[in-house]
């Protein structure tokens, strides 16, 4: 029912841009939280950043002032833009979504984003 589907990452050199795109599917996404989380090759899978069904927003401080979260208006979809990029930014990059009331929680499939010369 609910499907969670991630576009836009690639390879881009050190202090570049990418812009992901995740578009859900289903009935949940008006009062369902997003997020946006990655996991490097040996790490464990972290949240880079976040915006509630109201539109508020958090980062990790590892990605604040680069990276913006943000929603469509038929919150269905979530981007996130991420700038000057590192290549500790380097992960798949897995959308999120949970709902705010029975707490479930769906996943994206992910996407690679590589920052590399």
């Amino acid at each position: 029912q609910v499907q969670l589907v991630e576009s836009g990452g690639g390879l881009v050199q050190p202090g570049g841009s990418l812009r992901l795109s995740c578009v859900g599917s289903g009935s949940i996404f008006t009062i369902a939280h997003m997020g946006w989380y990655r996991q490097a090759p040996g790490k464990e899978r972290e949240l880079v950043a976040v915006i509630t069904y109201g539109g508020g927003t958090s980062y990790a401080d590892s990605v604040k002032g680069r990276f913006s979260i943000s929603r469509g208006n038929g919150k269905n979809t979530v981007h996130l833009q991420m700038n000057s990029l590192k290549p500790e930014d380097t992960a798949v990059y897995y959308c999120n979504a949970r709902h705010a009331v029975n707490g479930y929680i769906y996943w994206g499939q992910g996407t690679q984003v590589t920052v590399s010369s």
